[in-house]
């Protein structure tokens, strides 16, 4: 059966707390782990989050600032390491090559795995296509050059039975009928109906941009930093960060079905003021505030 989770590694901003380790998030779409900005941390995040090194598929880095970036070092030792049996692919920001070369042969270790690198440069675009889901990413707003992702699967058609029995198509007619998009004078779209493919979006440190907007658009989960609270706008301006109210009006604006907060500054106790902002501004869907080790499962499809 297949799972699409989300499980929460690390929530923390800049530094790490007592309660909140550095950034980490790992993306669980049927068989395939996606993991984002793995922070300092990050293996020992996974044990006790029951993420295995085998379950890492790619690693995608939104840019190059220690809390979302210096637990790759720990993490590629940990998949050569495990012997991973199968190539593991790296995106992050061309600009940060040096950055990421540096962290990879950071220390000695022994290479048994393919490590694929896509980087990403100039405006985004899409960096992988399979079966499963088209992998494309946005420029973000940020001190150093940032890129948020999304997931976005194929749109496919939902057949109806009981189109299908009223049209006489049963047993193996029906995958011919899904193969040749006709069968003896009946058409696929006389019998089944437009199944929208789930959308998935990982947005981290940033300003509001046009990048934000393209990523969160039609998402049914949304995972967005807001470092600060609404008073403090003004900081999160000035270090490249989003409030709670800021995040929630791009997901209530984006039609986002369930909204993640996370990347929280130091500075603040109560996590319960993130969502009491994120409604103040209007959002209404699914919410998160994340904590360390929860999993939050992606919407089901919508019928």
């Amino acid at each position: 059966m297949s799972v699409r989770e989300l499980v929460v590694l690390g929530t923390a901003s800049q530094v790490p707390t007592r309660h909140r380790n550095h950034n980490g998030y790992l993306l669980r779409w049927d068989g395939e782990g996606i993991l984002f900005d793995p922070g300092e941390g990050t293996q020992r995040q996974m044990l006790r989050a029951g993420v295995a090194a085998h379950d890492i598929h790619r690693i995608c880095v939104t840019h190059f600032h220690g809390d979302h970036s210096l637990g790759l070092a720990g993490v590629i030792q940990r998949i050569n390491l495990d012997q991973v049996p199968h190539p593991v692919t790296a995106h992050y920001p061309a600009s940060g090559q040096h950055f990421f070369d540096r962290l990879r042969y950071a220390t000695a270790y022994r290479e048994t795995v393919e490590l694929d690198r896509v980087p990403v440069a100039g405006g985004g675009g899409i960096l992988a296509t399979t079966a499963a889901y088209t992998l494309d990413s946005e420029k973000l707003s940020h001190p150093v050059e940032s890129y948020g992702y999304r997931l976005t699967e194929p749109d496919t058609r939902r057949m109806l039975p009981a189109l299908l029995k009223e049209h006489g198509i049963a047993g193996p007619d029906v995958g011919r009928l899904q193969r040749e998009g006709s069968l003896g004078g009946v058409t696929l779209e006389q019998v089944s109906e437009h199944r929208r493919g789930q959308r998935f979006a990982f947005v981290m440190d940033t300003r509001l941009c046009d990048g934000v907007y393209a990523l969160a658009e039609g998402c049914d989960m949304l995972v967005i930093e807001s470092t600060f609270l609404d008073e403090d706008e003004k900081l999160a301006v000035d270090h490249g960060h989003l409030t709670a109210g800021q995040a929630a009006r791009v997901a209530k604006e984006a039609g986002v079905r369930h909204l993640v907060l996370t990347h929280f500054s130091q500075r603040y106790n109560d996590p319960e003021l993130f969502e009491t902002q994120a409604r103040a501004a209007g959002f209404d869907g699914e919410l998160t505030v994340a904590q360390d080790l929860i999993r939050v499962p992606v919407p089901t499809r919508h019928h």
